[in-house]
């Protein structure tokens, strides 16, 4: 259906006021027949669930100007009781089917009373009372909701309508016992859902974020998202939230073929993958992976990384992410350890991999996992021993002479060393300050040579003035191994605020904003008041990985001059629609959720 249709909808009121649980129209005497919100009402239960079973089964056959109020109604109730089982038991998955294939096969009944409201909600109560429960997904799929959701997710509606048919396939597919009835959509289901995970946010961008007249958005988009009262900021920002999660609701119903090692050749496509680095769960969904997540799935699989070495920008894009403050850190980590483990693959990614995994093995603890830096350690030495590498001398000194040295290392002389490396710290400092850098780093790395390994804060420190050093000589990627090898050794992992800053500069030197972000994010997690200079990079960055940057980047590069300066005003800093105001409160959300939880690595 197209735009131009479903803007010549009346515009109709979104009311959900008569809800189930509306006790003031208790006493009221209804004249409706067939009334749904007073069935739910019958005191006697076996009549009750009898009327409900009729309503559900004519439900679809009748023309009520009330359904819409109806599936508001059981969409609370499917959201707040996924797991109780009488509706499932009713019929109510055949009901919602049956009203979907209604939707779309009958236009006129569809641009009716509020019938255009009827998809989303029946969509979005399937995949609902399926998201817990194995055996209510297979009432549904007994029920025939695989066939109307697949049109749905063909496109036949809008993206609102794509985003809770591709949750409802989710689902579905994530049992084992309903796995197989998706499966026989096996390659269009999943040509379909790349193409979505790949274009969702240009999608959202051009139909509904861009439309510079908010009044040419189509209405019963605006009425969904605001629950049909919000301003034109929070219409923004709720469709920012759900284009990510059109794009990682695609990504999880893809995993769960690549699980299977199902449709791995059309999945592990060099071109697909190199988009899923750009895929981040990140601000708007804090509990995915997102793109991250299928990687790591498709590194379990031979052809996914006999595929994924293929790609210099996804080594790179793994090895950044291991060496951020990102809650995913700890994939990125494992993907690599899992590209080296492979005889076919590890000859492709040794150096690569090297050169980002020997800043990480101090690491100990990574949240709920222990001795990371351990693994880490373990899994390049074996690459050293079978002479896969030479490129890690420093490391086999480091971890393994020096340990055997300091065992033999008698309290007096540890003490000693101590003396040594703060006198040497403090002439780098002086050095530092005089403006002799390359100097300073001399002494930096001089005192890090005797520094035994059990003083962690010591070493942290030394690392993370060096930082600084190589931010003062312009080199960022040392700035960025130094920062890293200092929250490796802070404890818990990414929490020296110092270091955390001096790697948020040093990415901002590379022009890698996500990472400067994240970094930002985890400073203000340990500051009571939050410095100036922090709030300042946090607000660019910001900017920079504005959710529908690229978007707006490509549509504007198509349009005429006069157009592109239309669509910089209506998405520039102090626009309506500017990445900035959607994006710094989900980041202030993101780092108060992170403050409550605890989770600082």
């Amino acid at each position: 259906m197209g735009v131009a249709t479903l803007n010549s909808l009346p515009k109709t009121p979104y009311n959900t006021s008569h809800s189930i649980s509306d006790e003031s129209d208790r006493d009221e005497i209804c004249t409706r027949p067939c009334c749904f919100f007073c069935t739910m009402r019958e005191a006697d239960t076996s009549l009750k669930r009898a009327e409900i079973g009729k309503f559900f089964k004519e439900m679809p056959l009748r023309d009520n100007q009330d359904h819409v109020l109806v599936l508001s109604g059981l969409w609370h109730i499917a959201m707040n009781q996924p797991n109780d089982p009488e509706f499932p038991s009713l019929g109510i998955f055949k009901c919602m089917a049956n009203l979907i294939y209604k939707a779309i096969k009958d236009r006129n009944w569809l641009l009716t009373n509020q019938n255009i409201y009827t998809p989303y909600y029946a969509g979005h109560i399937i995949g609902s009372y399926t998201i817990n429960k194995e055996e209510y997904a297979q009432i549904a799929v007994q029920s025939g909701v695989i066939p109307p959701l697949m049109e749905l997710l063909r496109g036949k509606m809008s993206w609102v309508e794509q985003r809770v048919a591709v949750r409802a396939l989710g689902h579905l597919a994530s049992y084992e016992s309903t796995f197989q009835a998706v499966a026989e959509y096996e390659q269009e289901l999943v040509e379909v859902a790349k193409n979505v995970a790949s274009t969702s946010l240009k999608v959202v961008f051009v139909k509904f974020v861009g439309v510079k007249d908010v009044n040419k958005r189509l209405q019963y988009h605006r009425k969904l998202l605001t629950r049909g009262a919000g301003s034109v900021e929070k219409e923004n920002r709720k469709a920012e939230e759900w284009a990510s999660q059109l794009q990682c609701w695609s990504l999880h119903l893809l995993n769960c073929f690549a699980c299977k090692e199902r449709s791995l050749n059309l999945i592990a496509d060099k071109e697909f993958l190199e988009d899923l680095c750009e895929m981040w769960g990140g601000l708007m969904n804090y509990t995915s992976p997102a793109g991250v997540g299928l990687i790591r799935i498709l590194c379990y699989s031979k052809i996914g990384r006999e595929r994924i070495v293929d790609s210099p920008k996804v080594i790179n894009a793994l090895g950044n992410l291991s060496r951020s403050s990102d809650d995913w850190q700890y994939l990125g980590i494992d993907c690599l350890l899992l590209l080296l483990k492979d005889p076919q693959t590890r000859y492709k990614v040794i150096d690569l991999a090297v050169s980002y995994l020997i800043d990480l093995i101090e690491l100990r603890n990574l949240g709920d996992r222990s001795n990371v830096g351990e693994t880490i350690m373990r899994g390049l030495l074996l690459q050293y021993q079978r002479g896969i590498s030479k490129s890690l001398p420093e490391l086999l000194h480091l971890e393994v002479d020096r340990r055997n040295m300091e065992k033999l290392m008698c309290e007096e002389k540890l003490e000693e060393a101590k003396v040594l490396i703060s006198s040497i710290k403090q002439q780098a400092k002086h050095m530092f300050w005089l403006g002799e850098v390359e100097a300073a780093v001399s002494k930096y790395t001089e005192a890090l040579d005797i520094c035994p390994l059990r003083y962690r804060k010591e070493r942290m420190v030394l690392y993370s003035n060096r930082a600084q050093c190589h931010l003062a000589l312009r080199d960022p990627d040392s700035a960025i191994s130094d920062s890293t090898r200092a929250l490796s050794l802070s404890n818990p992992a990414n929490t020296h605020g110092k270091s955390l800053w001096r790697r948020s500069q040093a990415y901002d030197m590379k022009g890698m904003a996500r990472e400067s972000l994240m970094d930002c994010i985890n400073l203000m997690n340990g500051c009571i008041k939050i410095p100036y200079h922090a709030a300042r990079m946090l607000c660019k960055q910001m900017d920079a990985i504005w959710l529908f940057g690229p978007a707006r980047s490509k549509v504007t590069v198509t349009q005429s001059q006069s157009v592109v300066g239309k669509t910089k005003e209506s998405n520039g800093r102090e626009g309506n629609y500017g990445g900035r105001p959607h994006v710094r409160a989900m980041v202030f959300e993101k780092q108060r959720s992170r403050a409550r939880s605890g989770r600082h690595y």
